[in-house]
């Protein structure tokens, strides 16, 4: 059993017993005129963002906002995202960040759940804000000034559509002092409604309190650079970094960190969070683009990188990148969904001087549970999502005898306790209390832990085959397509055969410069597993559906899987789909 814990640092951190606000300050204090978030050519500094969120919570306070009132981020990227977050929770209130890409009738479903009584969106999707809200209590809609990274068509009228409800962002803050509002939040009042993501089902509101989302900053600001928590002379949290601090990924006060995980989702939140306290300059993109992106890298000396494997996969397949100059950045983290081995190695090979760290999390435990090692020294393994946090427990039980844990090695469902795991949904005890037993959190992931504690995601339960009564887990499917030279991305679901079960289907997107058959590549699986796990089935597609925070939807290509062959019977012979969202090329059944 390998030592694999940093050296210098604690397994267990003293939590101070703030709120998100006092994140905010303590950082103003701390790094005061550094670049906190840069949008473009806008630059807010930590003094700049903690004035301005002290005037947009005055404004919300002045508009009859209160504790407890519900206000949803409907917005892009922007700097003013950060403005609003942060303002938010000073006013005492609670965020919900909403995907401002969504149609109206998700999104209104969404603002009817948590009771929105005010919206800050930006002048792009403000109109179908206004069709969503039609009827509800909503009293208040800011809007947001357009930026560099989140333009605008007609960013003038977009208040008109409100009428007395609708006002801008200028005028909400005119007038407003730049210190907060003298109010008294708990610290386990609800700091924000985090949305997940609705791969699986409708989306629920997951209560998440200040106190979970202090803690999960500390721990991954922590892991990340190497520091210890504090609290300064006026109560704001702070860092104290170690001695070995130099060799971690995030070191205080001197990163850059380039951003296009979308700020509404649970990954792009904690890392603006994580960022904030670290004194790290923000910079952030708006839509993906992989050459502007690389760009932007090379430009700002980019020191930290997070990102979903979608992105990865775009910059992989990106013409000329082993041309460009990286060697600046330090660290390259992997969130959101597991990503194949063989991607992280051309990862390793593309940023030379960046630790590659995956790591692993889930809205209702605020964000991340576990990481790989922060320092390119550390010990990784790659296909692993690494060891649990400071003062997070893991375990893998039986899915079926939930109360029993499995052998060290041998997989089953991921459970969780820690200062990070919320409290509940909103509005659905049952699922409430199926969900969060006794502090522990059932993740509904299919994992396993090795001898050395690291943690290796299989995928959700939901998506794990029984193919003849044998248990077939996607993602190592998808990990060994994933080394092939032909395959840029690939997937795997299941579609049912009444005499077998469920029989492995793979959606591949092939990569452009070499080709190959679906026979090349169900060989090329078959020789690697056993037979019970063989594919039976290959798709080519131009690409793989994808949620907004670029998790791959397998409901949906579970519809398409069901499209093709008979279901009565095993499938056999070649076909070509015709599927236009699938973009399908060739399906071969075995």
């Amino acid at each position: 059993m390998t030592d694999y814990w940093p050296a210098g640092l604690p397994r267990h951190l003293d939590y101070p017993d703030v709120p998100i606000g006092a994140v905010l300050a303590g950082s103003a204090r701390r790094y005061r005129d550094r670049a906190a978030v840069r949008d473009g050519d806008q630059v807010l500094t930590f003094t700049g963002l903690y004035e301005q969120a002290a005037a947009f919570a005055g404004g919300l306070r002045a508009h009859g906002i209160r504790q407890g009132d519900v206000v949803a981020l409907h917005l892009p990227n922007t700097l003013w995202f950060a403005v609003a977050y942060y303002g938010i929770t000073l006013a005492g209130a609670t965020a919900c960040p909403a995907n401002p890409a969504q149609p109206a009738r998700a999104l209104r479903a969404q603002l009817a759940d948590c009771s929105a009584a005010a919206v800050v969106t930006h002048p792009q999707p403000a109109p179908v804000l206004a069709e969503a809200i039609e009827g509800l209590p909503v009293r208040l809609v800011v809007i947001v000034p357009p930026s560099e990274s989140a333009p605008a068509d007609r960013p003038d009228d977009r208040a008109k559509l409100f009428g007395r409800a609708g006002t801008t962002l200028e005028a909400l803050v005119a007038g407003q002092s730049t210190h907060p509002p003298d109010v008294l939040v708990p610290t386990d009042s609800v700091a924000q409604y985090g949305y997940t993501g609705g791969t699986t089902g409708a989306p629920k509101g997951v209560r998440i309190l200040h106190r979970n989302i202090v803690g999960n900053t500390i721990q991954v600001a922590c892991w990340r650079s190497g520091a210890l928590p504090g609290l300064d002379s006026e109560g704001g949290v702070v860092l104290h970094p170690l001695e070995t601090s130099a060799d971690y990924a995030l070191p205080l006060g001197s990163c850059t960190a380039l951003c296009v995980s979308p700020l509404f989702h649970a990954l792009g939140l904690i890392s603006l969070n994580f960022f904030l306290l670290c004194g790290a300059t923000t910079i952030l993109s708006g839509r993906f683009d992989a050459q502007s992106y690389l760009e932007q890298v090379e430009r700002h000396r980019i020191t930290y990188i997070p990102g979903a494997p979608a992105l990865w996969h775009a910059l992989l397949a990106t013409p000329g990148i082993r041309t460009r100059d990286l060697s600046s950045v330090k660290a390259v983290v992997s969130g959101g969904a597991p990503i194949d081995t063989c991607s992280l190695e051309k990862l390793t090979e593309v940023f030379p001087n960046a630790a590659v760290i995956e790591g692993y999390g889930l809205t209702e435990a605020t964000a991340t549970v576990s990481s790989g090692p922060s320092a390119k020294a550390g010990l990784h393994k790659p296909g692993s999502q690494g060891v649990p946090l400071f003062d997070t427990e893991l375990e893998i039980r039986d899915p079926l005898h939930p109360g029993r844990k499995v052998p060290r090695g041998e997989r089953g469902e991921i459970w969780a306790r820690g200062p990070q795991v919320a409290s509940g949904y909103l509005g659905r005890p049952d699922e409430t209390a199926a969900q969060f037993v006794d502090g522990w959190l059932c993740t509904g992931d299919i994992g396993h832990l090795d001898e050395d504690g690291f943690l290796y995601v299989s995928g959700r339960s939901k998506d794990m085959l029984i193919y003849k009564g044998y248990n077939v887990y996607p993602r190592e499917l998808e990990d060994i397509l994933g080394g092939h030279p032909a395959v840029l991305q690939a997937s795997v679901v299941g579609r049912e055969v009444p005499a077998v079960g469920e029989i492995p289907v793979a959606f591949v997107v092939p990569a452009s410069e070499r080709g190959t058959s679906a026979e090349e590549l169900m060989e090329y699986v078959a020789e690697r597993v056993t037979p019970y796990k063989r594919i039976k089935e290959i798709r080519f597609v131009a690409a793989l559906p994808l949620s907004p925070a670029g998790k791959v939807l397998k409901s949906e290509l579970r519809r398409l899987a069901r499209t093709t062959g008979d279901p009565g019977a095993p499938p056999s012979g070649t076909q070509e789909t015709g599927t236009p969202d699938a973009a399908g090329k060739q399906v071969r059944h075995a």
